[in-house]
Order: C-alpha cells, then structure tokens, then sequence
C-alpha cells in the first residue's frame, strides 16, 4: 500500500527536474525518484509526469510512496517564535513581521522555528489547500532575511494573493546594505537566475535560468558601504543576494555571495543585512490597497550605525 504525498511545488524548486526535485522534497536517492516516476507514480496537476520533466512553482506535485520507504512527514510543530509580530490580522490574511533565522514554513533539513508553526502556536486558524507544512504560504523570505510576509488564512484569500504575486502586482520593497557603491547609482539589474552548477543551496545568475528583474537605489552612501531601496519585479530564490553579488556588490554579511567576512564582523552581523520593510497589495477579499512597513531590527540597525560612523 502506498503513502501518497501532496505538496505544492516551492518556487526554489521552478524549473527543477522532477527526479531531483522529489529527491529533494522527500529524501530518496534521485535514482529511486527517477523509478517512481517511470513507474507513473509522479503526478503533476493530475498528470503522470516522466522524470525529466521540468516542474512550475505552484503546481500540485503528489507522489506515491511504498509504505517501506515513507519518510517523516514535515509538519509544523506548532511552537512560538520569539520576536516575530503581528502586524495586521483580518478574516483572510495575517502579516508578520519574521525575525532572521526563522523559515517560512518547516522543510526537510531544517530544525529551526518556522512561521507556520509560529502562527499555529498563536492559535491562527489557517484554511488553504496545499500541503499542511505550507499552509497560506504565498510568498517566501529566506530564513536569513527579515521583514514583511503575508499568510493567507482563506482559500480564496490563497488563490488571490497567489495569482497577484505570479502577476507581479504586489509591491515589495527591501532594503540592503552592500559593500562599497554601485555605479550607476540609480539602476536594474536583469539577468536570469538559476541553481549554482557546484551548489546544491546557491543560485547565480545563468543563461538557463529564469527571468530575474531588480532595480535598485542608493539611499545612502558611507566609506564601506551603501544603503540601497530594493524593488523586485520577479521573485526568485536569493535574488536579490545574487544580482547585488553579479554586480559585485554582495549584500554585508553575506559570504555565501562573496561579502567581506571581516566587515561583518566590525560590524556584528552573522547574516546578510536584508530587511523586507515594505509591502503593498490589493487585498483579496475587499480589493482595498494595502501597505505595510516594518522598522530595521536591533542587529541591522546597529550595523548600519557603525558602517556611519566609520
């Protein structure tokens, strides 16, 4: 008897093979996934797919697995998360303001407290289709990154808020501190994003990746580093660290794309300095624009404290 499985593909997975990325998901060799899918127990929307077949973020992946080879289940363990806020709560969405080193929702491979679970743990009822370990996730901040996200607490919330961020109608706004400044001062940088060849968790910008739009201000300019206003158009895993490292201008804090070990270090950081401290929307029920800002947390701001002092 078989355990199927149900998960909406995660936009780090877009474009991704479906052996590797069930390999990934659900913790089998990529040779095992690749006979489960020869076997037509890989289904994508509905339709058996064959492992070679590239997969499309959002889509409803489920995978039969023989009851010997089920894996744990990845749900979230309904635990608080300290510092995360609340910053506004309706009928159909809540959004957060997440502190660093908390995931958007738990993962194989990651331990640490997540949002889903932090909400669970704060009594929010969340009511969407999709895998449980996902639920009302629309949208993703990296577990490094801090700032605004919103969770959807409907299904028709879900289907709206999804539609807008795959339409790109909702503004995000990020700011980062990179090293030294970019010239021009006021850019874009649009280069396709895809999977770091040597590096299962690093993405670089490739001729086969996808699509990728930032553009860019400086805000403020000091003698190590610069502050910049960040305005996405696309949302690819680590975009904005990889286009701020193509132009050679790694976000602080960030050595996995190339930033200066020792300024993080003056500078007490132990994660890229990345702030998501704006975002606007429709609202998916009364079709109201919203926005919401969020303050620079105690670690970045101290920072950017001593980068202006020095």
């Amino acid at each position: 008897m078989a355990d199927v499985r149900t998960v909406l593909v995660p936009d780090g997975l877009d474009g991704e093979r479906v052996d590797a990325a069930v390999s990934r998901l659900f913790g089998l060799s990529r040779t095992r996934a690749a006979d489960l899918a020869v076997a037509g127990q890989v289904v994508v929307d509905g339709r058996p797919v064959p492992k070679s077949e590239r997969l499309v973020a959002g889509s409803m992946l489920e995978v039969a697995l023989p009851q010997a080879e089920t894996v744990p289940r990845v749900s979230p363990r309904g635990e608080p998360v300290p510092g995360m806020r609340i910053v506004y709560d309706d009928h159909d969405i809540v959004v957060v303001d997440k502190p660093a080193g908390v995931a958007a929702h738990p993962s194989v491979g990651w331990d640490g407290p997540d949002v889903v679970g932090g909400l669970a743990a704060a009594g929010f009822r969340i009511s969407t289709s999709g895998a449980p370990e996902r639920q009302g996730i629309v949208s993703r901040l990296d577990a490094g990154t801090s700032g605004l996200m919103v969770v959807a607490k409907s299904e028709v919330a879900y289907s709206r808020l999804k539609q807008a961020f795959r339409g790109r109608s909702v503004d995000k706004t990020y700011h980062t501190l990179v090293q030294g400044l970019p010239d021009p001062v006021v850019g874009t940088v649009e280069a396709p994003i895809g999977r770091h060849p040597g590096h299962d968790y690093k993405f670089a910008v490739r001729k086969s990746g996808k699509h990728s739009v930032t553009h860019y201000e400086v805000i403020e300019a000091f003698r190590h580093a610069s502050l910049l206003a960040i305005h996405l158009e696309t949302g690819r895993t680590h975009q904005i660290r990889v286009h701020m490292a193509a132009l050679r201008h790694p976000c602080v804090g960030d050595p996995l794309y190339g930033a200066d070990p020792g300024l993080a270090a003056r500078v007490g950081l132990d994660r890229q300095w990345l702030h998501a401290v704006g975002l606007g929307f429709e609202h998916p029920t009364t079709g109201q624009y919203v926005h919401f800002e969020s303050p620079y947390p105690e670690d970045l701001q101290h920072a950017l404290d001593v980068v202006a002092a020095s």
